[in-house]
C-alpha cells in the first residue's frame, strides 16, 4: 500500500497567500458584515388615494350554485384605491387623451412640446406644463384653435362634443387566451363614456336629466363613475400606472420599484373587501347596519332594500365614494353603491384551476369572438341589487364591452412585501 504524503514545499507559499488575505484585515477593503436590525414589523406607505394590503389568505368560492366548495388561496401585498375611482378622476383622463391628441395630430405646434422636432417624425414630448394652463383644449373658444381641432369635435344639437371615434387611448399589453401563446399587442380603446347609459339600463323610466349631467356635472363629481366597459376602465388603470409612477419617483419609499398598475383580480377584490387577514377570521355582527344618532340600526350600505325600496340607504341611485364607513383595511364601498370590475375572465369553475398563489384568470378575447369569451368577472353588489349580492364572496359577471349604471371599478398597484406581524424577531427566555 502506498502513503501519499504532503509536499511540504508548498506550505510557505500557501501561508504566505492566507497572510495577504488576512493582511487586508487593517485597510479599508476588508469586508464587514452589515449591521441587521430586529424586525419589529411595520406597514407601507400608501400612495396618495390607495390603502396598503398585507399578504393574507381568503376562502376563494366558486360560482353562485357551488355551495361552500372552494379552496385557501394566498394574496401578497398590494395596494389599492380606497375609492371606487370618480366622474372627476375619470373626466382628467378623458381631457388628457383628447389634450394629447389635440396637440400631436391638429395643432402640431412647437410651443406645446418640449423637444424639437425631427426629421425622422420621431414622436415629440409635449410639454404639461403649458397644456394645463388651457386644458381642456377642446373646449377652447380661441377660434385659432377652435378650427384646427375641428375634425375631433361633433355637435349634439347646439353643444360641442368630443368625437369617440376619434379620442382613443392607445396602449401595448401582454394579451392572454388561456394556457395558448401570449403576445404583446396595441390597442386603441375609445375612452368616453355612455352618458346615456341610465335611460338605457331603466327603459320606461324618467331618467333623462341623469343622463344629462351625472358624469359631466361638478356636483358629481366625488360620485362614482358608470357606463364604463372594462376595456376602458383597464385603459384607464394603464394611463393611471404611467401617471403614479411618475409621482412616485418623488416618494422616498417607493422610488426605483417597477409596480405594475392594474384592474384587482377578483381575489385581490375579495381579500380586501373581507377586511380579514386570515381566512379563519369573522366578521362580528352585520355589515349591512350602524347605529344612527337615535339609537337606532340603519343602513350603511346603498343597495336595494325590496321592491321598489331604494331611499332607505339614503339614495335612491349612486352615492359619494366616500359615503358611510370605510372596512377595517380602510376601503369605502366595497359593498353596494356600484359593483366593480375586476381583472378576471369569468368562468363558474376558475376555482378548480387557478392557483392558490395571487390567483388569476386570463382571457382576451378578440372582437369575434363568442360572448361568453368576453364575461369578466364583476363583484360588491350595487345601488340596485338586492342585499344578497352583497357578499364579498358573490361573484357576477358582464360582457367586457358593456356599460352599465351600476358597474364601476377601482385600482390596484403592486407592492413589495413587509414581513408580517408573525415574523417579528422575538427573545425567548431560557
Amino acid at each position: 500500500m502506498k502513503v501519499k504524503f504532503l509536499n511540504y514545499m508548498y506550505i510557505p507559499a500557501l501561508l504566505t497567500l492566507t497572510l495577504v488575505v488576512w493582511g487586508c484585515s487593517s485597510s479599508n477593503n476588508f469586508y464587514k458584515a452589515p449591521k441587521v436590525s430586529a424586525f419589529k414589523g411595520g406597514k407601507l406607505p400608501a400612495p396618495p388615494g390607495m390603502v396598503y394590503i398585507p399578504s393574507g389568505t381568503i376562502l376563494f368560492k366558486g360560482s353562485l350554485d357551488s355551495g361552500n366548495v372552494g379552496k385557501n388561496v394566498s394574496l401578497s401585498a398590494f395596494f389599492i384605491d380606497e375609492t371606487e375611482v370618480t366622474n372627476k378622476q375619470y373626466r382628467q383622463f378623458v381631457n388628457w387623451v383628447a389634450d394629447s391628441i389635440a396637440v400631436t395630430d391638429y395643432l402640431q405646434d412647437d410651443q406645446y412640446f418640449l423637444d424639437v422636432a425631427s426629421e425622422d417624425g420621431e414622436r415629440r414630448r409635449i410639454n404639461w406644463k403649458k397644456i394645463k394652463r388651457i386644458s381642456p383644449i377642446w373646449r377652447s373658444s380661441d377660434p385659432s384653435i377652435v378650427e384646427k381641432i375641428t375634425p375631433m369635435l361633433e355637435l349634439k344639437g347646439s353643444v360641442r362634443s368630443l368625437n369617440p371615434e376619434v379620442v382613443k387611448y392607445r396602449f401595448s399589453y401582454l394579451k392572454a387566451k388561456g394556457n395558448m401563446k401570449k403576445e404583446y399587442v396595441t390597442e386603441s380603446v375609445p375612452v368616453l363614456i355612455a352618458e346615456d347609459i341610465w335611460s338605457k339600463d331603466f327603459p320606461n323610466s324618467q331618467l333623462t336629466s341623469l343622463d344629462a349631467n351625472y358624469f359631466t356635472h361638478q356636483s358629481f363629481d366625488y360620485y362614482p363613475v358608470v357606463g364604463v366597459t372594462w376595456r376602458q376602465a383597464r385603459a384607464y388603470s394603464d394611463w393611471r400606472g404611467k401617471e403614479m409612477m411618475a409621482n412616485l419617483m418623488k416618494n422616498s419609499y417607493l422610488s426605483g420599484y417597477q409596480l405594475t398598475f392594474s384592474l384587482p383580480t377578483e381575489a385581490q377584490w375579495q381579500y380586501a373587501a373581507g377586511g380579514r387577514i386570515d381566512a379563519r377570521d369573522t366578521v362580528a355582527g352585520s355589515q349591512l347596519t350602524i347605529d344612527g344618532d337615535d339609537g337606532k340600526e340603519k343602513l350603511a350600505v346603498n343597495y336595494k332594500q325590496g321592491e321598489g325600496t331604494y331611499s332607505r340607504d339614503g339614495a335612491t341611485f349612486t352615492l359619494p365614494v366616500k359615503s358611510y364607513i370605510a372596512n377595517k383595511f380602510g376601503l369605502y364601498n366595497m359593498a353596494g353603491n356600484v359593483s366593480e370590475w375586476t381583472l378576471d375572465a369569468y368562468s363558474p369553475s376558475a376555482v378548480a384551476f387557478v392557483n392558490d398563489l395571487n390567483p388569476v384568470l386570463l382571457y382576451d378575447a378578440d372582437e369575434d369572438d363568442a360572448d361568453a369569451l368576453k364575461r369578466k368577472v364583476v363583484r360588491g353588489g350595487s345601488w340596485k341589487d338586492n342585499g344578497e349580492q352583497l357578499n364579498s364572496d358573490t361573484r357576477n359577471y358582464s360582457v367586457d364591452y358593456e356599460p352599465h349604471s351600476y358597474i364601476g371599478f377601482r385600482c390596484v398597484m403592486s407592492a413589495f412585501e413587509l414581513p408580517a406581524a408573525q415574523s417579528k424577531t422575538r427573545k425567548y427566555q431560557n
